[in-house]
């Protein structure tokens, strides 16, 4: 198979590790700009949305408010999966289907005061026998307004971010196109909200709330709310820190 493709040189290890040491420089360089972009969304200016929008949920009705699902922060992407979108009614969109074939376990987040929701025009028998056959667990609504539009996902696919402070919602980011192929993990939803990862060492407004870096990590199955960490973690994860910081020395 490489025998027709112009591959690299090879090399000794010596020069391997050289070539990935310089890599890992720009890389880290990457990492470094990525987190300081985040910090600059933390700090973007919200927009209160007034209008009052009414969705479908596997119970009825639901309002934008519901779709928090008690929690602080609510991040929403625009899935095709209605009548006139390629692959209907057997399918989702290829495209948004491999997207949230991506969607971690949504524990995660959650612990983090933050709830991942679907939301298409599909009727909400189409959308459970869709999620069903897929095995996806995210929360998904109907749209029967004109959320979409409002919130430019009418056309085109995208996330949309919001928070709540008691009954007033804000919208704090948007991305979409290519923003959207970094999502699924924990980190690449937490990154675009307004409270981010809500750990100690992120550059944030003074008065957001962090935690201890690792420290409220869990089995998915494990977490309770309002629990202190558990001590034999904290040990655990306070020695692999220093361990990386002696690497690094």
């Amino acid at each position: 198979m490489t025998q027709h493709l112009k591959t690299p040189p090879v090399v000794s290890q010596d020069a391997w590790e050289g070539a990935y040491e310089e890599m890992l420089v720009k890389e880290k360089t990457l990492t470094r700009a990525r987190d300081a972009l985040a910090a600059e969304r933390r700090r973007m200016p919200w927009m209160e949305v007034k209008k009052d929008y009414v969705f479908e949920g596997p119970n009825g009705k639901v309002s934008l408010l519901d779709l928090f699902e008690g929690r602080r922060q609510l991040v929403v992407y625009r899935a095709f999966f209605e009548p006139g979108v390629y692959g209907w009614p057997e399918h989702a969109c290829r495209g948004c289907s491999l997207g949230a074939d991506q969607v971690g376990n949504l524990a995660h987040l959650n612990a983090r005061d933050t709830t991942l929701a679907y939301a298409s025009r599909a009727p909400q028998a189409d959308i459970q026998r869709l999620k069903e056959r897929m095995d996806w667990k995210m929360p998904w609504y109907t749209i029967t307004d004109s959320w979409d539009k409002d919130f430019g996902v009418d056309e085109w696919h995208g996330h949309n971010v919001f928070i709540h402070d008691g009954k007033r919602i804000f919208r704090t980011y948007f991305v979409n196109n290519r923003g959207d192929e970094a999502f699924g993990t924990v980190w690449s939803y937490l990154d675009i909200t307004p409270l981010g990862r809500q750990e100690v060492w992120e550059d944030s407004p003074e008065g957001y709330p962090q935690t201890q870096t690792y420290k409220w990590w869990n089995w998915h199955d494990n977490y309770d709310a309002g629990a202190a960490p558990d001590q034999r973690w904290v040990e655990v994860s306070d020695a692999g820190e220093a361990a990386f910081r002696n690497k690094d020395a």
